[in-house]
């Protein structure tokens, strides 16, 4: 699948301060930005800051994209997986609760979630929790993120 871009503008200030509470914690990737334009794309939108794609519109609602929490240090929810995985979350599967070893206190369902790696504490990918933080980890089945963007999707790979 390829994106296929439409236009690009820049971005009125009462714009960017809309989306920036619409991001919630994450909304500091748009902080004394000179440059905040928006590309409209199929099928996907995003705000680019500086030039770098750090936001993407997924159903009319903004989700930082992993090279903006690469780029910047987010301070944000997250959700720790195991070892084995990292092959599923790196093929864009659901996070599943099993895999799960540990989450930040706050989580809560429909939270935007970044979710890393236990080992490196690297991200692997951005998703919408489905359950509370503690519902994940005592969990043995069932899911428990739903997978937004991942390394390695045409998000990832997407250049300007």
């Amino acid at each position: 699948m390829a994106i296929k871009v439409k236009k690009r503008n820049f971005l009125k200030k009462k714009k960017i301060k809309e989306i920036k509470s619409q991001l919630g914690e994450y909304g500091n990737l748009l902080q004394g930005k000179k440059n905040v334009e928006i590309l409209e794309a199929e099928p996907n939108s995003f705000i680019l800051v500086d030039g770098e794609p750090y936001i993407i519109i997924i159903d009319e609602k903004p989700f930082p994209t992993l090279k903006a929490a690469l780029a910047n240090e987010i301070d944000a929810k997250t959700v720790t997986v195991d070892m084995g995985a990292i092959r599923f979350v790196s093929n864009g599967a659901d996070i599943m609760s099993p895999g799960i070893v540990a989450t930040s206190e706050d989580v809560e369902a429909g939270d935007i979630v970044l979710i890393i790696d236990e080992t490196h504490g690297k991200p692997l990918a951005i998703g919408v929790s489905l359950i509370s933080g503690e519902e994940m980890v005592a969990n043995d089945s069932g899911k428990a993120v739903e997978t937004k963007h991942y390394v390695g999707d045409d998000i990832w790979n997407f250049e300007i």
